[in-house]
This record gives structure tokens, sequence and C-alpha cells, in this order.
């Protein structure tokens, strides 16, 4: 990547600081995720990250004189790459330790790849007084680990190209809170990623992928749970022809009759997610009688999440 410039950097500080630290968050895959046209007419393959909080990857950056930039855990490779490509982003010379720290589960679909790059990333620019913007995090995370979600966003909603770390569109706020019924498909067996091939679309699917990227800008706008639910709903059966996972029809119709907003997935991991509109009357009950149903049907490791839920628990 080329050197930054003036316009991709928040903030810089005037004394750089041996050590740097910093955290991202984890998602619990995509509320939506396809094919979908740039102002240009060009197509890009792009999706909408579900953000949650409550799981975390923590990067710790101590410059260096070495020459090499040392992990640990030492397999986290694409961390390292990303703390590599950010010293040359920023012109900065020398080297440094890496250390990170992490629950987010592997391999299902909750970017732990991602929140480990963009958290060393994060810990690098801190390390010299930088904060870089969301969208040149975004870009330097593609470049590391070559195809990326869009937790450097944080809790703003973009529709962003996870193969070439640009936004496709910004929707202009977050995503509205929610409550989220989260567990895994497939008997929990995680996913390589990395062996998938990119689903081939076609041009009705395309078609229909335009109209929930509008049901989302509309959902944000209107901080509304329902419309976000039937886009996820969508998108999800689209990718139930490109990955299946067992069990699909069995959780729309426990999500139907559970009231939930709709049915999301990760697109190329095992997650599952009914959504929920926080703000729904009897929502714990409810909430607690759809997990006791997803249990009894076979399905492993569910857990509730908050998004976007400033001042609640569970």
């Amino acid at each position: 990547m080329k050197m930054a410039e003036a316009g991709d950097l928040m903030s810089r500080g005037a004394l750089p600081s041996p050590v740097g630290t910093a955290i991202a968050i984890a998602h619990h895959g995509e509320l939506i995720q396809g094919v979908f046209k740039d102002d240009d007419g060009s197509l890009h393959r792009g999706l909408v990250t579900l953000p949650i909080a409550g799981l975390k990857s923590e990067a710790r950056f101590d410059r260096s004189d070495g020459d090499a930039v040392v992990v640990t855990p030492d397999h986290k490779v694409k961390a390292a790459a990303a703390a590599r490509l950010t010293l040359d982003f920023l012109n900065v010379t020398g080297c440094g330790e890496l250390t990170l720290q992490s629950a987010i589960p592997v391999g299902h679909g909750y970017g732990s790849s991602t929140a480990d790059v963009v958290a060393s990333i994060r810990a690098v620019a801190a390390a010299v007084n930088v904060q870089l913007r969301p969208s040149s995090i975004g870009r330097l995370a593609v470049a590391a680990e070559r195809a990326s979600d869009a937790i450097a966003f944080d809790d703003h909603a973009v529709l962003f190209a996870q193969r070439e770390g640009k936004v496709i569109e910004n929707f202009g706020g977050s995503l509205p809170p929610l409550l989220l019924v989260g567990f895994k498909a497939n008997g929990g067996v995680p996913v390589d990623t990395l062996q998938l091939p990119p689903a081939r679309y076609d041009s009705a699917e395309i078609q229909e992928f335009g109209v929930l990227r509008a049901l989302v800008a509309r959902a944000v706008r209107l901080q509304d749970p329902y419309l976000l639910g039937r886009a996820a709903s969508a998108s999800a059966l689209i990718s139930q022809r490109h990955l299946p996972k067992q069990g699909f029809n069995e959780i729309a119709e426990i999500a139907r009759r559970g009231g939930a907003c709709g049915v999301q997935v990760a697109h190329s991991g095992s997650l599952f997610g009914l959504i929920f509109d926080l703000f729904a009357s009897n929502l714990k009950r409810r909430a607690a009688l759809v997990a006791q149903q997803i249990r009894r049907a076979g399905f492993k490791d569910v857990e509730v999440h908050l998004v976007n839920a400033e001042g609640w628990s569970w």
C-alpha cells in the first residue's frame, strides 16, 4: 500500500510512544452478503457486518529497532503482516513485538482473524500516536488477509467490499438496537473459509441484492429492526443455495413462531442468529423460549448478544 497521506489520519500526536495498545470487536457473520453495483454500475462483492461488542481481540505493540515483527502467539501470521504493512504505511522505521489476546472462537464466522488484524493495525498506529481512519484500517486489513469484513468501522453500518477494502455505500449511521440469539449450525464444526470458493451469484440474485441493500439503508435511517430482519432473512436464504446450513427451515419456523425480526447467518461460517427488536414486549421470555427450542433442535453453543444496546444488560 502507498504511504499514508493526511486524509488517511484522524489525528497525530506530537510525541510517539514506544508502546501502543488497542482492541477490535468481533462480529456475528453478516446481515447481507452478495454482489452489488457501485455508483458507476460496476459490480463488487460486498457485505454488511453484524458487530458484537461483547467479544474482542486485544493487541499490544512494543516498538524496537529490530528488522522483523515478532508476534505472540506465533501462529498469528496475518496480524504480524498487518503490523508490518501499517509500519510501512506510516513510514515508520524499525519493527517491534506484537502480542495478541483474544477469546473470539475461530472458524465459525465471528471474524477472529480480522479482529486480530484490526487490533494490530490500531496498536501499531497508537505506538506512533496516530489514529487511522476506519477506511484506511479497512484497506490495510484486506491487504493483510486477502478478504476482510467491516469491523474497522465498529458499529457504523457500511456496505463493504471485503476483497477490495473499499466502502460501496455508507449508510450514515448505526444499526438499530437488537437482541441476537446466536448459535452454530452443522454440528458446530468450524469452516475453513480460505478453502471456500467465492459464491457465484446469478443475475436474479444480484438484482435481489440491490433490493436488500435498499432495505438495510432504510432500516438504518428509520432504526427499524424488522426491515433489517427482512433483509437478513432474504440474504440468508440466498446463502443457503451456496453454503447450506443443516436445519435452516426448522430455524426459520422457530424464528417465525417466536416473533423474531429475521434470521441471519455467517455466509462463510457456521453461525446462525435470530434477530429481535430490543424494545419488543416480553423480550426476555420470548428469547429464552426460542433459545430452548434451538437447543432441543440439536444446535450448539446457544448465546445471547446485544447489538448497539447502550445501558442494557442481559
